[in-house]
C-alpha cells in the first residue's frame, strides 16, 4: 500500500469511505451516512477534500423519478492504496524477455504462469458442486485482493464480482491476461464462464458469468498451440 498516498488521506473516516466505495459503483453522501453511521456533514466534509485532492469525482446518477442524483465514485488516483501483486519490475521483466526471446515470450510467459496457478487451484479446491466451488474460489480470489463476492442474478445466472485487480498493470499491458484469468476460473470451477469487465474513472470491476450445469472441454487451457508457437 501507498505510504505517501496514506499520509496525504490522513484521517481513518476517509481511508473508510474510500474502503467503502471501493465495492461499489459509486454512492451518495445519504448512502454512506447509512454504511458508515457517520453524521451527513461529516460524511459531506471528508468527501469534499477527498475530491479536492484527486481521490474522488462526482457523477449523475439517472433516478426512476426526479433529477440525477450526485454520487461520489473513486478515480484512478486511489488504485494504488489497495493490494497489487506485480508493479513496474514485472512489466520490465517481460519487457526484458521480448528483448531477449522475441515477441511471444511474454505471453508465454504469463501462460506458464497461469497454467501452475490454475493446477495449484485445481489440486486445492474444495466442494462437489459448481456453487461450492465458487463459493470456495471467492474467498481464494479475496485472499489475492481481487475483493470477490459471489452474487446471483435471476436473470444473467451466478455471476463473480470483482471490485479490484491487484495485476491490473498486467491487464493493461497484456491483454491475453483477461484471457488467462477466463481460464482459470473455468478450470476451478469446471464449467463454463465468460469475463466481462468494466472501467470508468477509478470503477475497476469484472464479472465471471459462468453456468452450473456444463463442463468445460479438455484441453482445460484454451490457447495452447497458439501461445506455445
Amino acid at each position: 500500500m501507498n505510504q505517501q498516498l496514506l499520509a496525504e488521506i490522513g484521517r481513518t473516516q476517509r481511508l473508510e469511505i474510500l474502503n467503502t466505495l471501493k465495492r461499489t459503483r459509486g454512492l451518495s453522501v445519504n448512502e454512506l451516512v447509512a454504511k458508515m453511521k457517520m453524521s451527513y456533514m461529516g460524511i459531506k466534509q471528508h468527501c469534499l477534500t477527498l475530491e479536492r485532492d484527486g481521490y474522488l469525482d462526482t457523477w449523475r446518477r439517472p433516478q426512476k423519478m426526479g433529477r440525477p442524483e450526485m454520487v461520489y465514485r473513486l478515480t484512478k488516483r486511489t488504485h494504488d492504496l489497495f493490494p497489487c501483486d506485480s508493479n513496474q519490475m514485472t512489466l520490465d521483466l517481460l519487457e526484458s524477455a521480448k528483448e531477449i526471446h522475441g515477441p511471444n515470450a511474454p505471453d508465454k510467459l504469463l501462460f506458464n504462469v497461469f497454467e501452475r496457478k490454475t493446477t495449484r487451484l485445481v489440486e486445492r479446491v474444495k466442494g462437489a458442486t459448481t456453487a461450492e466451488r465458487a463459493r470456495w474460489l471467492v474467498k481464494e480470489r479475496e485472499k489475492e485482493g481481487f475483493m470477490s463476492q459471489l452474487l446471483t442474478d435471476e436473470e444473467g445466472g451466478p455471476q463473480i464480482l470483482e471490485c479490484h485487480s491487484p495485476i491490473l498493470n498486467l491487464l493493461d499491458q497484456y491483454p491475453i491476461v483477461a484471457r488467462l484469468e477466463n481460464d482459470l476460473v473455468q478450470k476451478v470451477l469446471g464449467t463454463e464462464a465468460r469475463r466481462e469487465e468494466t472501467r470508468a474513472s477509478g470503477l475497476y470491476e469484472c464479472v465471471f458469468y459462468f453456468s452450473l450445469g456444463s463442463d468445460v472441454p479438455e484441453p482445460a487451457l484454451a490457447g495452447t498451440a497458439e501461445i506455445a508457437g
